[in-house]
This record gives C-alpha cells, structure tokens and sequence, in this order.
C-alpha cells in the first residue's frame, strides 16, 4: 500500500511541476495534458509494483524484465518523448527518427526538468538535467536537430538560470517549425 500511496505522488508532483513550466513556457495546454497516461492502469500498477522513490520505476522494470511495458505504453501515447518521434523512411524502408514539432520539444523540456528536480530533490541544480542528458548522448535514436535544440536549451538552462531559459523559451513561435544551427539558437521557418 505504501508503494501506491508513495508512487501516486510522486508523478503527481511531477505532473504539477511540469505544468508550472509549461505555464512559464507558453504552453499551459501541454502542461495539463502532460502525462495523463501515467494514471492508466497499464503504467501506473507497474509503476507502483517497480517504485522506489530516486528513479523512474521503468528503470527497474527493464532490470527485472529486460524490457518496460509500462514505458512502451508511455512513449507511444506521449508525443512529448522523442521516442514517440519515429517512423518509416518512404525512401528507404528503415526506421528513422523524426524531428520533433517545436511545441513537444518545448514540453520534453519542462519534463526534463521536472524530472530533475523530482528525482534529485534538495541536491537538484540547473546542471542536472544537462548532465542527465549528456550521459546518454549518443547512444539515443533522437533526430539531430531535436537533440540539438533541447541541448542548447539545457546549457542555457545550466547557464542562465530559469528566469532567463523561459523567456527566452515564451519568445518561441511553438506554432511553427525550427531549424536550429551553430548552437546559436532557434530560427523559425515560416
């Protein structure tokens, strides 16, 4: 019963906190959308039976399974994940990952984010979700441009602080597509 009771508020501080920075982003939408999936039966009873309180009960899952059904459930209801981002190439017949729509990306932001702050608690600081993202750099199936953006977002993030990231972040057309190079920030395309 604990689990339950322990694994409940956990994503739902995680919820709130990740509609506190699509609120601050510009995009309350996405922030009460966010993550809705996770109350389903099919993730929540396994995230209450793999909880443990200092990371993603998909992690356990995966150690015990060699897989997360709980995370497969997620990833394909969720377009905030850049695993949700995949498809076929008409050309070649292989999957390919897909660059994210502006406004996901934003969102798998603020889940980042969240996510840190969640998971790290008092230890949290603007560096950890940069440092959690790098750790795995390269070895995602993440469209270039998408990993691209949401690394920069991140140093800015570890650099500037939050005030500075989200305003900078409100000042993007979410509507629009980007296209993002040298590491200079975004351009929207037209």
């Amino acid at each position: 019963m604990q689990h339950i009771i322990r694994h409940f508020a956990t994503i739902t501080r995680h919820r709130h906190k990740v509609i506190q920075h699509c609120f601050k982003a510009g995009i309350p939408l996405r922030g009460l959308l966010h993550d809705l999936s996770k109350y389903s039966p099919a993730e929540f009873l396994r995230g209450c039976k793999y909880y443990q309180g200092n990371r993603s009960p998909n992690d356990r899952e995966r150690e015990v399974n060699g897989y997360s059904a709980s995370w497969m459930h997620h990833k394909g209801r969720n377009k905030h994940h850049f695993e949700y981002w995949t498809d076929y190439d008409h050309d070649t017949g292989l999957v390919t990952a897909v660059k994210m729509p502006t406004k996901y990306l934003i969102e798998m932001f603020c889940d980042r984010v969240a996510a840190s702050k969640i998971y790290s608690g008092d230890k949290y600081s603007p560096s950890n979700p940069i440092a959690f993202f790098l750790r795995a750099k390269g070895r995602r199936f993440i469209n270039a441009d998408t990993s691209e953006a949401l690394e920069f977002l991140l140093n800015m993030l570890k650099e500037k602080g939050e005030d500075e990231t989200f305003a900078y972040i409100r000042r993007i057309d979410k509507s629009k597509d980007y296209s993002f190079t040298d590491g200079k920030g975004f351009e929207v395309k037209r």
